[in-house]
């Protein structure tokens, strides 16, 4: 395991010799949105070859899904984006949101020890960690100038728990997790923000990497998704702005990254979006 710097925040200069394939490897002490700066530095097409990887150790106006604000205070949770150039066809984008959560999952279960399987994704992309949130993942593209073929670039922000999970989930009245309870309860040593960032970044750029030469694109990654699916089977309400519109039961995911909801009329593909997911009390 790799130490921290005096922050509590992980060295750049370690994260770009852990990752190679990341052609640039940015963290500041502040900024409002790393997704939001990565987008930009894409627009302007002057940041040279992607990979890329900004962390921030505070982030004024990170959001995640639907706009929603990151709750965040410096030092306590792991804040970060990817951006990667993804050649795939456009219908193919929205399950690049599950695939992030996937990957995310993936690459944390690898430090997780004996709690490992603890972790679980709730469909989109919520890490969890005995179905209290642990991490939280925005998924953005643009089209990369120079027409249909340059592609798109992806940018995945995450925001990982580190501490303070008791005090947000009385803030948030929902239940939060955090990494320091996944450690103690494995009774395994926390690992550092450095391990946790290229665990999540290497998850992240392997699995981008197989859907472009996946010949049934996400379909290739149904049996793992469903090894790491936490509404697998169960009854769930699909919601929209807080109104139930459909309940059923939750039987995984299409080829299409759209959750399968089997109701009383047939089965319902829930796409990405708007909607949320709500297990049934």
């Amino acid at each position: 395991m790799s130490n921290p710097d005096s922050s509590g925040q992980p060295d750049p200069a370690v994260l770009a010799a852990r990752l190679p394939a990341f052609r640039r490897v940015d963290w500041m002490p502040e900024t409002g949105s790393t997704n939001a700066d990565l987008l930009a530095r894409a627009r302007r097409a002057d940041g040279g070859p992607k990979p890329w990887l900004l962390g921030a150790r505070l982030q004024h106006s990170g959001r995640g899904r639907a706009g929603r604000p990151w709750q965040n205070r410096a030092g306590a949770t792991l804040l970060f984006s990817c951006a990667f150039d993804v050649h795939v066809p456009g219908a193919a984008l929205p399950a690049l949101s599950p695939l992030a959560g996937l990957a995310t999952c993936e690459g944390l279960r690898a430090l997780a020890g004996s709690r490992a399987a603890e972790l679980a994704v709730k469909w989109p992309n919520d890490v969890q960690w005995r179905e209290a949130k642990l991490a939280g993942i925005l998924v953005e593209t643009v089209r990369n100038p120079g027409g249909p073929d340059a592609g798109h670039t992806v940018v995945v922000g995450v925001g990982l728990n580190l501490h303070d999970a008791e005090a947000l989930s009385q803030a948030l009245q929902r239940p939060v997790a955090d990494w320091s309870q996944v450690a103690a309860a494995a009774d395994i040593a926390a690992a550092s923000p450095a391990d946790l960032v290229c665990a999540v970044a290497s998850a992240l750029h392997q699995a981008l990497e197989e859907l472009q030469t996946a010949p049934a694109g996400f379909g290739a990654f149904l049996a793992r998704y469903g090894r790491v699916d936490a509404l697998a089977g169960r009854p769930v309400n699909v919601l929209n702005q807080g109104a139930v519109l459909h309940s059923g039961v939750a039987q995984g995911l299409d080829e299409h990254g759209r959750l399968r909801v089997a109701t009383p009329t047939g089965t319902l593909p829930v796409t990405v979006g708007e909607i949320s997911i709500r297990p049934q009390a």
